[in-house]
């Protein structure tokens, strides 16, 4: 059974992106997003890594809110396939557009939420119909406004909590930095445990307790992250992958689908 995957743009547009995918058996390595991620399961069944109680089963139907740098992957049970959807929204035009209290908007950026109200799935289906149809921009802005701000967080399940690196220690918040403002450097994990002021076996503690990955893992992640944006900028994926430090383009290749599920091509395309 092959595999679909579409993606919706529009220039006018810079804080929302969308995915369908069709009878994917595409499997994911644990990655984030910089954004809001509002998935909805199709057909098929998924497992959600990620959740404090260990991997939760979405079944079609569901729809789940995985805030802005939350470590996930949702990956079809084995041997099977699934579809989906996928929006990614910027995390400061959610805010601003939903307009909550600072102490319940805090509190839904660190939760993952998962629900089976058919009424939400319906209204998410009809949203992304829209944006993958040739209707207006404003009328998809207009669609997407009314959406999020619509959109419940105090009457859906939380899954679980996400990490909050800020948290962490000062030494282990060096090294988040180091590793967001320079993904693409050569950074081995004894100079990273340096400056953090900690054994190398004590960073790796630290760290996945602070962000949910190891800092070599966090690293590839933060390429990816940048690599997306550069993409849809229109920069070439082979002098991207010679940017962001990969080996080659084949090595770019290969991390990049595993993070996102198609080649860099497929996704510029």
């Amino acid at each position: 059974m092959s595999c679909t995957a579409l993606f919706w743009r529009d220039p006018l547009l810079p804080h929302v992106e969308s995915r369908r995918a069709c009878d994917s058996r595409a499997n994911y390595k644990a990655h984030s997003h910089p954004t809001l991620s509002i998935g909805a399961v199709d057909q098929g069944t998924s497992l959600f890594s990620g959740a404090a109680a260990g991997p939760t089963l979405i079944r079609a139907g569901s729809v789940v809110w995985v805030p802005a740098d939350c470590v996930h992957a949702c990956n079809p049970c084995p041997g099977t396939a699934w579809s989906y959807q996928m929006l990614h929204l910027d995390a400061a035009w959610v805010e601003a557009v939903r307009q909550v209290p600072a102490l319940a908007s805090s509190a839904s950026r660190r939760q993952v939420l998962l629900s089976d109200d058919p009424g939400l799935y319906r209204r998410f289906c009809q949203l992304n119909d829209l944006l993958f149809s040739t209707a207006s921009w404003q009328d998809k802005d207009a669609a997407l406004i009314e959406f999020i701000g619509d959109f419940s967080t105090a009457e859906q399940p939380a899954i679980s909590r996400i990490v909050d690196p800020a948290r962490a220690s000062e030494g282990v918040r060096r090294v988040v930095a180091l590793l967001r403002q320079a993904p693409h450097a050569i950074s081995p994990l004894e100079q990273l445990a340096q400056l953090a002021g900690l054994s190398r076996y004590q960073l790796i503690r630290a760290f996945r307790t602070a962000t949910g990955m190891t800092p070599h893992a966090y690293q590839l992640d933060q390429r990816i992250i940048q690599a997306r944006s550069s993409l849809r900028a229109g920069e070439p994926p082979a002098a991207l992958a010679q940017r962001l430090g990969f080996a080659d383009q084949a090595h770019f290749q290969r991390v990049f689908k595993a993070h996102v599920g198609v080649t860099p091509g497929m996704y510029k395309a």
